[in-house]
């Protein structure tokens, strides 16, 4: 952009006396400065310019839509504290999907809000449950046009709203999450994902040996086409507020004896390649913008693709503030996602991909 000038002309750089600070300048010594002969300005001076340059570039393709389904209502209901988000109907799920192909995205990750729930979160594999019909609604619209993600976790089925089975009273170890236990329910959920048309599951409950479990039962059952993709660095963030709402979450307390410890970063790389190991085909780190040196930790060093998630109070504050006007919206979403993929993303879950489809498609 040119910018306007006024009136006062502009000093010789050659010579301290010319300049407005002439008085400090000369009064102190100061030579006149080195005339640079590298200029990495050259680059930024036009639009077309700095496009031929640009090292990290945003695709369509790379863009993953994370989408709420509800089973008791009858039209998309809003989500307050992400704004622009709804729990979807089966219908009104169908039609963003469809949408979400038109502009490009390239998947949908999908979420159940089922009407009941249970201590062992049995909606979750039920082949009536929500999620399940809802990647069957989905794939029936889009086929392959989309990659179709069903999030293979028991948080948002159980009725205590924790990822795993409680121990229960009397037990030793009372109220702790069961891990071992846990696996067999989290095999049951991706085997009925994967018979409902999902081309991708996605294990986010942090249990040890997840990825290897789901792998085996879906290898088992004849779907070793299935792609996974883990949640392998899944933080233990406050982050994640505006998601409690949009799923109806039950949890009382926290999830810190299995997702990870905010203060850790080693960890993250760690856990991730444990997932390559027992079968992942893509790993994830979530939340993705204030764990953007995980992320590049990971993307350095992992043989396989690498995903992360820019969560519900990524989202919320960059709304919150646009707003208040105290931001350019669209600018900051896409210098957020620019952030993400600049640190190594091959792709990411944005509750903005639909929108950001469109308008890199309409070359804004």
């Amino acid at each position: 952009m040119t910018q306007t000038t006024s009136a006062f002309p502009l000093p010789d750089p050659r010579d301290p006396t010319t300049s407005p600070a002439a008085d400090l300048l000369t009064s102190r010594g100061v030579p006149a400065p080195a005339i640079p002969t590298v200029r990495p300005r050259r680059l930024r001076r036009t639009p077309a310019l700095r496009g031929l340059v640009a090292e990290t570039r945003i695709d369509p393709g790379q863009l993953i839509l994370p989408a709420f389904v509800r089973e008791d209502i009858t039209a998309p209901n809003p989500i307050a504290a992400m704004p622009g988000v709804v729990q979807h109907t089966l219908d009104s799920i169908r039609r963003e999907a469809a949408a979400c192909a038109e502009a490009g995205v390239g998947g949908i990750d999908l979420f159940g809000v089922p009407a009941t729930r249970d201590q062992t979160g049995s909606q979750a594999w039920a082949e009536d449950g929500v999620l399940n019909r809802a990647v069957a609604a989905v794939r029936a619209e889009v086929g392959d046009a989309l990659v179709i993600c069903a999030d293979t976790c028991l948080d948002e089925f159980t009725s205590h709203g924790h990822c795993g089975l409680v121990r229960p009273d009397g037990d030793r170890r009372a109220g702790e999450i069961d891990n071992d236990s846990t696996l067999a329910l989290y095999q049951a959920m991706a085997v009925a994902q994967a018979e409902a048309g999902a081309h991708m599951v996605s294990p986010s409950g942090m249990m040890d040996g997840q990825v290897a479990a789901i792998r085996a039962a879906l290898d088992a059952t004849g779907h070793d086409d299935v792609t996974i993709l883990a949640y392998s660095a899944k933080y233990a963030s406050a982050y994640f507020g505006p998601f409690r709402e949009a799923v109806g979450s039950t949890l009382k307390g926290d999830r810190r004896t299995y997702q990870q410890d905010p203060a850790n970063r080693r960890e993250g790389l760690r856990e991730a390649l444990l997932d390559v190991e027992q079968g992942a085909d893509l790993v994830m780190v979530k939340p993705a913008g204030p764990y953007l040196d995980v992320l590049a930790d990971v993307a350095a060093t992992s043989p396989v693709p690498v995903a992360a998630y820019q969560v519900s109070g990524e989202y919320a504050m960059v709304e919150a503030a646009a707003a208040n006007g105290w931001i350019d919206r669209e600018r900051v979403i896409m210098e957020s996602l620019l952030g993400i993929v600049r640190a190594g993303a091959a792709c990411v879950l944005t509750y903005w991909a639909r929108e950001v489809a469109e308008q890199l498609r309409a070359g804004r």
